[in-house]
């Protein structure tokens, strides 16, 4: 929604007044409305926090790791071996954590 910033603005007392009069002279349709569409299709992709993802499966092909690669003690990310910084007590660490 825009605003327009160069607009007069009002006093609480005319936003008060003002606030059931336009409530009440302004159509349905054009009223902002907070809810969510659980059939609309521009939100197929959107999960609420909390829902049951039990039935879902992975789509993602789970590589295990290369006989090039690392697992940094820090940050347990996967990297390829040219990015060790450095061995902490015989552990590698990925240059990102050691920044």
């Amino acid at each position: 929604m825009a605003i327009d910033y160069d607009a007069p603005r009002k006093h609480e007392e005319d936003l008060n007044e003002d606030s059931l009069e336009e409530l009440t002279t302004t159509p349905p349709d054009t009223v902002a409305s907070s809810t969510i569409d659980a059939e609309d299709e521009a939100n197929e992709g959107f999960e609420l926090p909390g829902a049951d993802l039990s039935g879902e499966e992975l789509t993602v092909k789970v590589i295990p790791r290369q006989d090039d690669e690392f697992t940094c003690s820090a940050c347990f990310l996967v990297h390829h071996r040219s990015q060790i910084a450095y061995l902490n007590n015989g552990q590698p660490v990925c240059t990102e954590c050691a920044a």
